[in-house]
């Protein structure tokens, strides 16, 4: 029946002529460039409208560059504990121009691929420009009218600060301006504990900052399972990473060498600068969706799980969407809603299903239910959590990582959450998502064979462990 729908489908589709086109693309992010390219695959012309570089905010002030900076700083951190692996070297400082020249190599080569995979596609029309949808169907790019078929919203998020607390670029920044900073500052405060706030504490640490965190929720990457956020605070602690919890933000001032910020209950805290890490929001302002019908939630564009928006034909993807704000969703969604539009029904995406890593050192890595959330939808006496310790991982000791790997299942049924953290967890997490998303048993992952040393055998061995066989930790 699929192959009979797309056949008809492919029928009716137009020619394109200069302004004319099956899809029209309203961003060229990780969701809108995934989407013009696998519908170009589909044979459906597109037009990719971005005002800024192709790849968004990931390739050129995201995921990328944040990660090379949380490299560099790991090569740090590698020379100057060096000796205790034996090898005699010495740390003579960070030059946060050779850093940066690091970093911007490593986003321009995977620009420049980008660009042209984009530009090798006959079916996809480029459009450098600020485009506004000016009709359910038609996007507008200074006073050029391209309509589509159907129109693809994916237009990102920017960083949010926090009411009256303005960003100046200098002493109070956004990440965006921490990605471009020119020194290693010697003191910063980090406000926010989230993904992007232990992460830049994290590279900052690295490179010989002291550094402070502030979170007004109970824990660090609150969002995650309680037992990672006590285990990332043990790690900071040992790093000397300080951090604040459970205290809201009140206020920040300039002093003479550079800002105090203010805590509830009077609290203060000082640094060379403060950077705003308060999470992100919608880029959906002033673009013309609720004028034309597009149905809006705080700023973010609400959808069915079709991805399909209140006006029919227009779909929206990515950071706009709510949910989690992670590029490889917004890929994800940005495939689905091309195959969607050339009729071949895709299953829709299971959002607990979407692997999370935060590349802090130690990492985390998670997919699935937190062990208070599979609690709360299977009962507290139908859920059992099993936790193996890498100090057990031979790869692990070589690495001198310490951490742990915690899987959650259904009593008498699947896994239903896998949550790691120490050195390199987020390269397991691509087989603890297989597990969640194939609803394996136990049993079923604990027949297959891990190789050795790996640390991925530390996953095979909580699932033995569950399984009722473990061989080197107790059940």
């Amino acid at each position: 029946m699929a192959e009979v729908a797309r056949a008809t489908w492919e029928m009716t589709v137009s020619q394109p002529n200069e302004t004319t086109f099956d899809v029209v693309i309203l961003g060229g992010g990780s969701g809108g460039y995934a989407a013009a390219l696998r519908a170009a695959q589909l044979d459906l012309s597109v037009a990719l409208i971005e005002k800024d570089k192709l790849g968004g905010t990931c390739l050129h002030r995201g995921c990328i560059p944040t990660k090379a900076l949380l490299h560099a700083g790991e090569i740090a951190d590698q020379t100057r504990e060096s000796e205790a692996f034996g090898v005699k070297a010495e740390l003579l400082g960070v030059d946060m121009a050779g850093v940066n020249t690091y970093k911007d190599g490593v986003v321009g080569r995977l620009y420049k691929g980008l660009q042209g995979l984009v530009k090798g596609s006959k079916l996809i029309t480029y459009v450098e420009g600020h485009g506004t949808l000016v009709a359910p169907n038609a996007v507008e790019v200074d006073g050029t009218r391209y309509t589509g078929r159907n129109v693809i919203l994916a237009t990102g998020s920017y960083s949010r600060s926090l009411p009256g607390l303005e960003l100046d670029g200098e002493r109070v920044i956004s990440s965006e301006h921490a990605l471009t900073l020119d020194r290693v500052p010697t003191s910063a405060i980090v406000l926010g504990g989230g993904v992007i706030g232990v992460e830049f504490a994290s590279a900052w640490k690295s490179f010989g900052a002291d550094v402070t965190i502030l979170e007004a929720l109970p824990r660090l990457v609150a969002a995650e399972d309680a037992d990672l956020s006590k285990a990332l605070e043990r790690a900071y602690r040992k790093r000397g990473i300080n951090f604040k919890v459970g205290k809201p933000f009140e206020k920040v001032e300039r002093t003479e060498n550079g800002v105090r910020a203010t805590l509830a209950g009077g609290e203060t805290v000082e640094a060379e600068l403060m950077l705003v890490a308060v999470g992100r929001g919608p880029t959906t302002a002033n673009l013309g969706y609720e004028e034309q019908g597009v149905t809006l939630d705080r700023g973010f564009v609400t959808t069915d799980e079709r991805l399909r928006t209140s006006v029919p034909n227009v779909y929206a993807v990515g950071d706009i969407v709510p949910g989690l704000q992670l590029a490889h969703r917004g890929f994800q969604q940005g495939i689905f809603v091309a195959e969607e539009i050339a009729g071949l029904n895709p299953p829709v995406i299971d959002e607990a299903g979407i692997p999370r890593v935060t590349y802090s050192d130690p990492e985390l890595a998670s997919v699935g239910l937190t062990e208070a959330k599979a609690k709360e939808r299977h009962g507290d006496d139908k859920v059992t959590a099993y936790t193996y310790n890498l100090g057990g991982n031979g790869r692990s000791s070589i690495l001198k990582t310490q951490g742990f790997i915690k899987v959650v299942r259904v009593d008498d049924g699947p896994v239903v959450g896998i949550h790691m953290v120490g050195a390199r967890v987020g390269e397991l997490i691509a087989e603890a998502q297989l597990i969640y998303n194939w609803e394996a048993y136990p049993a079923e992952v604990a027949q297959l064979i891990h190789p050795h040393p790996t640390q991925s055998e530390a996953l095979g061995e909580a699932h033995l462990a569950l399984a009722g066989k473990p061989l080197h930790a107790h059940a």
